[in-house]
């Protein structure tokens, strides 16, 4: 038989998920207010580790807003599909972390036969806000990479 406090427990931590599901799919779908859903007012994103392993820099960006126009920005040109995969959360009251995998597909609308494919490993940082978690801080790492780098840049 499972206790009331084993289902709550199940249920926050497929919410923390979810947090990062509306991460990945609001870039997809190109729709900054899912995007801005998944994100605490004050969110960090740190891209850093990831953008060095591919040989770029990309800057630590903060706030909500700015994360949401950012991403929205800088993959305006691109079709991604994100796949979210081997979340592990860890919830402790109100704030949670989260290790998952992300495969990240970058393909330029114009020229749909170029790619860049980065795996990468996500360690997020949630909170509770109201009825669903919001992600505080993610740090992207990279673990391999596959594909022409200038499709990021647009080029």
């Amino acid at each position: 038989m499972t206790s009331t406090s084993s289902l709550t427990q199940a249920a926050d931590k497929l919410a923390v998920v979810d947090a990062l599901y509306r991460f990945a799919a609001g870039i997809d779908l190109r729709d900054k207010e899912l995007l801005a859903s998944s994100l605490a007012e004050n969110a960090v994103s740190d891209f850093r580790p990831a953008a060095a392993k591919a040989g770029f820099e990309y800057p630590v960006i903060e706030g909500r807003d700015v994360i949401a126009s950012a991403l929205s920005t800088s993959l305006g040109s691109l079709d991604t599909t994100h796949s979210v995969t081997n979340a592990r959360v860890t919830i402790n009251g109100d704030t949670a972390r989260m290790d998952a995998l992300v495969e990240a597909q970058h393909v330029p609308r114009n020229d749909p036969a170029r790619h860049y494919v980065m795996k990468n490993r996500y360690d997020v940082e949630l909170a509770r806000n109201g009825d669903v978690w919001v992600i505080t801080r993610n740090t992207v790492d990279n673990v391999w990479r596959s594909g022409d780098i200038a499709v990021l840049s647009g080029i």
